[in-house]
């Protein structure tokens, strides 16, 4: 059983920058593809980004590539989302997410979920 428990969230104002970092336990992590999704008010959960194992390959939404980074650091258990030139439409809950085997990008293959941490950005 994987947990996932994501810090990192707060306002910030348009143009601005955050970090989110998800903390893993309970699993081999660098067995473990990590995904970020997000779920703005009214709307339904998006995907954002998601990184491989090994974290060479990695995948972005249009929406946030090229402002946005995924990584990770296998030897503390931790996937990050680096958010840059944050924009309103950016404000949402953001959910890290976790899947063994291979990468994906929708949200049914996820079977690992954290409790979400709020992004607000004010415009």
């Amino acid at each position: 059983q994987v947990q996932l428990v994501e810090s990192g969230g707060g306002l910030v104002q348009a143009g601005g920058s955050l970090r989110l970092a998800c903390a893993a336990s309970g699993g081999t992590f660098s067995t473990i593809n990590m995904a970020w999704f997000r779920q703005a008010p009214g709307k339904e959960r998006e995907f954002v980004a998601v990184i491989s194992r090994s974290g060479t390959g990695t995948v972005y939404s249009d929406s946030v590539r090229g402002r946005f980074t995924v990584s990770r650091d296998n030897a503390k258990n931790t996937v990050y989302l680096q958010m840059n030139s944050l924009k309103s439409e950016d404000t949402a809950v953001y959910y890290c997410a976790a899947r063994y085997f291979v990468p994906r990008t929708e949200e049914k293959d996820y079977n690992y979920w954290g409790q979400g941490t709020q992004v607000t950005v004010s415009s």
